[in-house]
């Protein structure tokens, strides 16, 4: 029989963060899960190890490891795991997360109350790093994804102490990428008719082929991301079609975050937190966030915001123009991808369930 719900764990060098994540699973009190874990290609022992820690154990039986012969990146790592996902829920786990023994049953539960909800996400709290040392903190890492009117994204609640300020479950724009939950018939309808079957884990696309020539099987998170700002693209690409996604603050995990703090809010600090973001990291978010604009701005939203969004472009082309010469290749690719960008979006705009004044209210 089937299990309701279905976890996926992605991995590439994990190190210290394996043990407690996978522990924080087999610890959960809702048991009706499967567990994919899939290693990107580590190649320093991490899909042994994993399966030591799953074979040490005897209460979860529903359990496969799963080697990928190269790095796929976030994105395309993932939509391997939903594929093979035959749970009606589908959790997608980074393995710098710690749950709570709750984490499950009190996401699944967010499901029952209405069949348009396609994702839910809990409480994050920041997960200290000391050395090999992991400590749990009361500081927030989000609770929800916000886009603001000049089209950055921000983590809600990122960086303040948890002090019962988000004790109450509310919608939100869309869910964080670190351990979102997901109804699995949500991820199927918006799906898109395209994949790309290889990328290396290098900057850069190698095909970059029209959509016609691509495998048709389909894929959840865009793969011409790579990695950084998927889990956005595919908010915005649920409430298009009509989903909802919903935050449960019931439901705690703790998560190890390495990237620049979001909510940062004037230049200044924007600057200071781009600055602890590694060079692939930075390459792929300049290019993924105008990829995901192409595919998901309406006109009317973008022609109202255009005083909030033109200042914020202007100067975030600037500063990568000035400062960030390794990030023009990422420029050029942009210009490569922006084609079959513009093929997706005609996809997405045909999906649309939803007005131009319903996802304006979603711009902070």
């Amino acid at each position: 029989m089937d299990k309701k719900v279905s976890i996926n764990l992605l991995l590439f060098k994990p190190e210290f963060y394996l043990k407690p994540c996978l522990e924080s699973v087999l610890a959960q009190s809702f048991q009706d899960f499967e567990l994919l874990v899939i290693d990107n290609d580590s190649q320093d022992g991490t899909a042994r190890k994993a399966k030591e820690i799953l074979e040490s154990q005897n209460d979860l039986t529903d359990w496969r490891v799963v080697e990928n012969k190269e790095n796929l990146g976030f994105a395309a790592g993932h939509n391997r795991g939903i594929e093979m996902a035959k749970g009606e829920i589908v959790i997608l786990l980074n393995q710098d997360i710690i749950l709570d023994r709750d984490y499950i049953k009190n996401t699944v539960e967010v499901f029952r109350g209405d069949e348009k909800i396609g994702s839910v996400q809990g409480k994050l709290l920041r997960l200290r790093v000391d050395g090999e040392k992991l400590q749990k903190t009361e500081f927030i890492d989000n609770v929800g994804l916000i886009i603001l009117k000049n089209r950055r994204i921000i983590a809600a609640g990122q960086g303040q102490k948890d002090g019962g300020q988000f004790e109450k479950r509310e919608e939100i724009f869309g869910v964080d990428g670190a351990v979102p939950v997901f109804r699995k018939s949500a991820l199927e309808d918006i799906k898109l008719p395209v994949r790309i079957r290889s990328q290396k884990a290098s900057a850069g696309v190698q095909n970059y082929g029209q959509i016609k020539d691509l495998d048709n099987s389909g894929e959840y998170f865009d793969e011409d991301f790579f990695m950084y700002k998927e889990d956005v693209d595919l908010a915005w690409r649920m409430r298009l079609a009509g989903w909802k996604s919903f935050y449960e603050p019931k439901a705690v995990a703790w998560h190890a975050r390495t990237a620049g703090d979001s909510a940062a809010v004037n230049y200044f600090a924007i600057i200071r937190e781009r600055l602890k973001i590694n060079k692939f990291g930075k390459y792929h978010a300049f290019k993924n966030q105008r990829l995901m604009q192409i595919k998901n701005e309406q006109f009317w939203p973008l022609l109202k915001h255009l005083l909030f969004f033109l200042p914020k472009e202007i100067g975030a082309w600037a500063y990568v123009l000035v400062f960030e010469r390794f990030t023009w290749k990422a420029i050029k690719e942009l210009f490569q991808l922006a084609p079959r960008a513009w093929e997706k979006r005609k996809i997405i705009m045909a999906k649309k369930r939803i007005s131009a004044k319903e996802i304006e209210r979603w711009f902070a």
